[in-house]
């Protein structure tokens, strides 16, 4: 998976055959430094940056860089809290931070935001939301950690759909 590929016609939703790795990403229009994927497509979604195609309002994956993300916690803080509330609507949902968490802790020099506080925001809400917060530690991990999130829920979200169906 290297390059992203942007279609303008509507892709196909893939056949979701059990343990099928099959399966296309879908990059919100609005993502600013949009991982590449091969076959990717792009189209707008309803939160988050990365889903799958067919599955936009069951999984969805946002990314924050470190910068973006202290941006988010200080004066974004009111719309990104209002993220986390729609993330947790989904089958599946996680924030992935583009850095350590030690690397975290090392305020950016735009910020005012104490280091301390935007960590303690991204663990009170993670708790509160039950969406999952990753410290990826860097954006080609970052890449990596969405990719194999988002399998990860191809793979076991259709078993739990065929338990919750009987089948």
């Amino acid at each position: 998976m290297t390059a992203m590929t942007t279609r303008s016609e509507p892709a196909p939703v893939v056949a979701q055959a059990a343990h099928s790795d099959e399966f296309t990403i879908v990059v919100d229009t609005r993502e600013q430094q949009p991982y590449a994927f091969d076959s990717a497509v792009v189209r707008t979604l309803p939160t988050g940056d990365y889903s799958i195609v067919g599955l936009e309002d069951r999984v969805t994956i946002e990314r924050k860089s470190k910068t973006d993300a202290y941006g988010s916690l200080g004066q974004g803080r009111a719309r990104f809290r209002r993220e986390f509330e729609r993330l947790s609507l989904y089958d599946y949902a996680a924030v992935v931070v583009e850095d350590t968490l030690q690397g975290f802790l090392l305020r950016p020099a735009f910020s005012q935001m104490n280091p301390r506080a935007a960590l303690a925001s991204l663990i009170a809400w993670s708790v509160r939301y039950r969406v999952p917060v990753f410290f990826a530690g860097d954006r080609a991990h970052g890449r990596a950690l969405t990719c194999r999130l988002l399998k990860m829920y191809w793979k076991y979200g259709q078993e739990v759909d065929s338990e919750r169906s009987g089948t």
